[in-house]
């Protein structure tokens, strides 16, 4: 059995099966993306149950409603109304006979192939469309061959306008099977697409009542049409499974994209005697099959842009520019969850900030802040890092999450000393303006950590939390003017250490021993100014 949610309005669809529960929220990475502002990120689950579907709020703003009740976990039955804070979906279900559409076995078929056309990336009518011969299925009306010439084309035109304003998914294939009834004489409809290398069927449709036992695409004939890249028309469908037997002919088409990518098939049967498709019919479904691709990928395009510009929007104030574009880019590899991940931790804080506020006015305070935040920030983006949080006039970065390098280490490092050595430079040009000098203090450290998104459902912050990270803050806290301080982890794992001075073990808050400590002589250290060849390694 499969149960979906059907929108009231506009708002998304989603097919629920089992396995697994589906998430509900306004972010584009859940199974059920609802744009609305009642709708919280992350606002309920859904999870197959018997003839219905369990519908669990998960600490949503606004609430979920069964019926008009709010629930916090209920079942809800086919014909059931749930609202996800003011977006109202209804509980449907299909047919048992239609949700049983397999491929059939390869070995148990035969079927005499009648012609085949080949078929390009982008439909191309014109040549596709021929003169009518025979009889045919098409719906299309017209007193000369001529005149039904002109009704195809303009029946493709329309279908084109048709499938452009379909963009979500589901509804953008349910439409696909709908027009199919609606121009052509056939009594069943299948689509389906390639995912993770199989053919999974996702939408079918039946005219008459299904016989008893599953539905069949016929195995061979879909494999025929992917691997030449060919609408197949066929008669004489024999099969052993009895579920096969009764076709009359059939039409099968790849679904392909731009590059000749196999998105997945369309095809139908007719299942009376004497109802045989005709070239005219294989031609025109050709050319249906190609714009349909297009429409299909071009949704998808639509899905990828919004998901990217959902993640860039949200990450770009976190990571570099570069990596922002590249978590957008990685559907499904980076998973901004929580996580344990190896880190390395930087806090920066400048000293004597108090009395120094206490001397400029608030414009000159702001204006000094913002020099020196963006230069920092910058250095800390040049070498793959991520900003974490400005705490006043403390910055926090790390490395190794959300994506790993081999080289986390020895790039916070070197990020550290660029920040020295630009504050340097920094208090040169604004003692020649005369506003005042600045001098901070930096601790890194490196361990294991939780890193993912913390806080409430009105504000989600991407930051760690570990013992690895408070000793690093204890290490800045410890840090005089001018001075890095790095512990012994971190020290340890560097492939190339700059210049250090062992000093004596710090005792810190907290810990049962004292902390093994060094200070990096940086002052004459020349550091590389761009990172290049170091691939990422691992992703969260």
């Amino acid at each position: 059995m499969i149960i979906k949610l059907v929108a009231a309005t506009g708002s998304p669809s989603v097919v629920i099966t089992g396995g697994r529960p589906f998430t509900v929220g306004r972010v584009a990475s859940c199974d059920l993306a609802v744009q609305d502002p009642t709708v919280s990120r992350r606002h309920a689950e859904l999870e197959l149950a018997g003839a219905g579907v369990r519908v669990r709020d998960v600490g949503s703003t606004n609430g979920t409603y069964l019926d008009g009740v709010r629930i916090i976990d209920a079942l809800a039955t086919p014909g059931s109304r749930v609202a996800f804070g003011k977006v109202d979906f209804e509980v449907q279900v299909q047919e048992p006979a239609e949700s049983e559409l397999e491929l059939a076995d390869e070995g148990a078929l035969d079927a005499t192939i009648l012609r085949q056309l080949p078929v390009s990336g982008r439909a191309d009518i014109a040549s596709q469309l021929a003169e009518p011969r025979g009889s045919s299925l098409l719906k299309v009306a017209g007193d000369s061959p001529e005149d039904r010439q002109a009704h195809k084309l303009n029946l493709l035109l329309d279908i084109v306008k048709e499938l452009s304003q379909q963009t979500e998914a589901d509804r953008l294939l349910d439409r696909i099977v709908g027009l199919t009834f609606q121009v052509m004489s056939v009594d069943r409809v299948a689509v389906m697409t390639f995912e993770k290398g199989e053919l999974v069927p996702r939408v079918w449709r039946s005219r008459v009542e299904a016989p008893a036992g599953s539905w069949v695409v016929p195995r061979a004939i879909a494999r025929k049409a992917i691997e030449d890249r060919v609408a197949v028309l066929s008669e004489n469908i024999l099969a052993e499974d009895t579920t096969a037997s009764g076709i009359e002919s059939a039409l099968c088409a790849p679904l392909l994209g731009n590059q000749g990518t196999v998105l997945g098939i369309i095809y139908l049967d007719s299942l009376g005697p004497g109802h045989s498709f005709s070239e005219e019919d294989l031609e025109f479904f050709t050319a249906f099959a190609g714009m349909a691709a297009v429409a299909i990928e071009n949704g998808q395009l639509i899905e990828r842009m919004r998901r990217e510009a959902v993640v860039l929007s949200n990450f770009q104030r976190y990571f570099a520019p570069d990596l922002a574009r590249q978590i957008a880019g990685q559907e499904g590899e980076i998973q901004l969850g929580g996580a344990k991940r190896q880190v390395v931790v930087l806090f920066s804080d400048i000293r004597g900030f108090t009395q120094l506020s206490e001397r400029m006015s608030p414009d000159g305070i702001a204006g000094l802040l913002t020099d020196y935040f963006t230069e920092m920030v910058e250095i800390v983006f040049r070498y793959g890092g991520t900003l974490d949080k400005f705490m006043g006039d403390a910055l926090m970065a790390l490395w190794g999450a959300p994506i790993a390098r081999i080289d986390d280490a020895d790039r916070a490092t070197r990020a550290a000393i660029g920040m020295q050595q630009a504050l340097r430079q920094l208090n040169v040009r604004w003692q020649q303006q005369g506003r005042p000098a600045l001098a901070v203090g930096i601790g890194l450290n490196a361990g294991e950590v939780f890193a993912g998104n913390i806080g409430s459902e009105r504000r989600l912050e991407y930051t760690v939390i570990g013992d690895a990270v408070n000793i690093a803050a204890r290490l800045c806290s410890q840090a005089g003017p001018g001075e890095i301080l790095i512990a012994e982890p971190l020290h340890a794992i560097l492939s190339q250490p700059p210049p250090v001075s062992s000093l004596t073990p710090v005792p810190l808050r907290g810990k049962s021993r004292p902390v093994p400590v060094y200070r990096i002589e940086w002052q004459d250290v020349v550091i590389e100014t761009e990172i290049t060849g170091n691939r990422p390694v691992t992703t969260l």
